[in-house]
């Protein structure tokens, strides 16, 4: 889609009054803010990503022999912090971490058709209120947060209200006014995608009951047997005082939940089976963890990290940007943006760079942004845990991939081994096992063509990082050839602007800014490390690379 040369030239001049500084210019660099719409999110499975203490890999005697990649790997906690703290996400220009879930799992496994399967995955809760002890402790998760957040990365969790664990011989059914177990979801309209089980031995959740309820008895026994009952007791009294909520099962959830909003600070949400509950249900959630994040923030002022809200991204499986704040269940159309969600996964994205020329996906999605969704975010990935049509399975181009992804307008979530071209096609593995195996940090240390993927990846991460015009600023094309485009970002006194080119000769390249920047202005190359001038409104870039990123100096 073009847009006239008018309408270009009035949006450069506006910005330009703004953002043009000549190298004599007196120049104030406010700091660069955090903006979720511009985040550059990290989505690891807990226990595949690194394995810091190899002492808690076997717990509850989950022995058994499991199909391929079924079984915990002994990723966990402390694995992560290690990550952290040795600066692998800041070098990669992460500013946000998504975790599966970290709660107790079934004791138990089961086999759904692929083997016995343990609950490595982290979507089979058994007690909300405890960490599972193969991923850690709370002590690891305190000081998780602590790491990410000395370091500017935000931390966020991976909340399920839906169902329980599956029922196994260590693991019973909860209470029949707690969870159904029949029907299974047919999934073509909207009953039958909400009220019923998502699989076969998966109970589901009255989420839409109202009726107080008595905590499940196994739960009761379990927490008396760890000398923690009347706590738990106390606090779920003071909760639904506080709330005047009926003790319904989703209210128990709630509470559970955002106990670690305010006892661990986590910025965020990612909301598990978003359409497979009732829209009111996450209304109330996002109450509950806007309420949390207040408290937390009034009770730790030197905690805090800025303004920004707390983050809840849903997983409305197969949404699309395209739908705009509507999903579709094909009888109804419902809304999970407004007083909902700051953001949804945006399962689009793959098939947009796939099908479409770069520009067209990005007119489009620049477009939709800032109009449908203006205030509002979507998440796009090109692999992740649970989608098994990535864009790259086999990693022929793990280029190409960081480009389109962390290029691309909105929040990028780059997933564990994106970044160095883990292989999502696993000898014997069935299913989804395939996207879930062990992060290849040998490859990292010992394959040259790994080593130049991740070199890649992180010169476009940090500039991303650097720079929130990118995910979060109004795109507008530069030349069609050779293909650059600028993105602009103005929050209060903070203004952004750089100008990106793609698909470039090698050598010298010259590209036109005049409408961006001014003739005598230093502008640095993020991408080969080196200064330019703009000379008679262009910049020439003389490098062996295909790219060229610039930015004011």
């Amino acid at each position: 889609m073009k847009r006239s040369l008018v309408l270009i030239l009035i949006i450069a001049a506006c910005f330009s009054c703004q953002t043009k500084v000549s190298k004599a210019d007196p120049v104030e660099t406010p700091e660069t803010p955090f903006v979720w719409e511009a985040a550059n999110l990290y989505f690891l499975l807990t226990d595949r990503f690194n394995n810091g203490d190899p002492s808690n890999d076997i717990n509850f005697d989950r022995t058994k022999k499991t199909g391929k990649l079924r079984g915990f790997e002994g990723g966990d906690l402390k694995g992560i912090t290690q990550k952290i703290e040795d600066g692998y996400f800041t070098d990669l220009g992460i500013n946000a971490i998504w975790m599966t879930p970290v709660v107790e799992q079934i004791h138990g496994g089961t086999d759904e058709g692929t083997g016995v399967t343990y609950g490595f995955h982290g979507y089979w809760a058994k007690d909300w209120t405890a960490i599972d002890p193969n991923y850690g402790t709370k002590e690891d998760l305190k000081q998780l947060v602590e790491a990410a957040h000395a370091k500017g990365i935000r931390v966020v969790l991976d909340a399920v209200i839906n169902h329980t664990g599956p029922v196994t011989d260590k693991d019973p059914v909860w209470p029949s006014d707690w969870v159904r177990t029949e029907p299974q979801c047919q999934y073509n309209n909207y009953e039958n995608t909400i009220t019923c089980t998502l699989v076969k031995n998966l109970p589901d959740i009255k989420t839409e009951s109202n009726e107080a309820v008595e905590l499940p008895p196994q739960l009761v026994e379990k927490w008396k047997t760890e000398g923690r009952y009347e706590q738990e007791m106390a606090e779920l009294d003071a909760f639904f005082e506080r709330t005047g909520h009926p003790r319904a099962p989703r209210f128990y959830i709630m509470k559970w939940l955002t106990d670690y909003i305010t006892e661990f600070g986590i910025d965020g949400y990612r909301c598990d089976t978003v359409k497979h509950t009732e829209e009111f249900v996450w209304e109330e959630f996002k109450t509950e963890c806007d309420y949390a994040f207040s408290e937390y923030k009034k009770n730790h002022p030197d905690k805090v990290l800025d303004d920004n809200d707390f983050y809840l991204v849903g997983e409305v499986y197969n949404y699309g940007i395209s739908s705009g704040k509507l999903f579709n269940f094909g009888d109804k159309e419902v809304n999970y943006y407004d007083n909902r969600f700051t953001s949804q996964i945006n399962f689009e994205y793959k098939w947009n760079v796939k099908q479409m020329e770069v520009e067209a996906v990005f007119s489009k999605y620049d477009s939709i942004l800032h109009h449908q969704l203006k205030g509002f975010g979507v998440l796009n990935y090109l692999s992740s845990h649970d989608d098994g049509q990535p864009f790259d399975p086999l990693r022929e181009k793990p280029f190409e991939t960081g480009t389109k992804l962390l290029l691309g307008p909105g929040t990028s979530q780059v997933y564990y081994g994106d970044e160095s071209a883990r292989i999502l096609v696993v000898d014997s593995a069935v299913g989804d096992a395939n996207l879930r195996s062990k992060m290849n940090w040998d490859a990292l240390k010992n394959n040259e063509k790994t080593k130049l993927v991740l070199a890649h990846w992180k010169k476009l991460g940090q500039f991303r990082a650097n720079h929130p015009a990118i995910g979060a600023g109004m795109h507008q094309m530069i030349t069609q050839q050779p293909y650059t485009f600028y993105r602009s970002f103005s929050d209060g006194d903070f203004k952004d602007v750089v100008v990106v080119g793609l698909d470039l000769q090698s050598g010298k390249k010259t590209l036109k800014v005049a409408e961006i920047f001014k003739d005598g202005m230093v502008l640095h190359d993020a991408y080969s490390n080196q200064n330019v001038t703009v000379k008679d409104g262009k910049v020439t870039v003389d490098s062996e690379f295909d790219i060229v990123l610039l930015e004011p100096k």
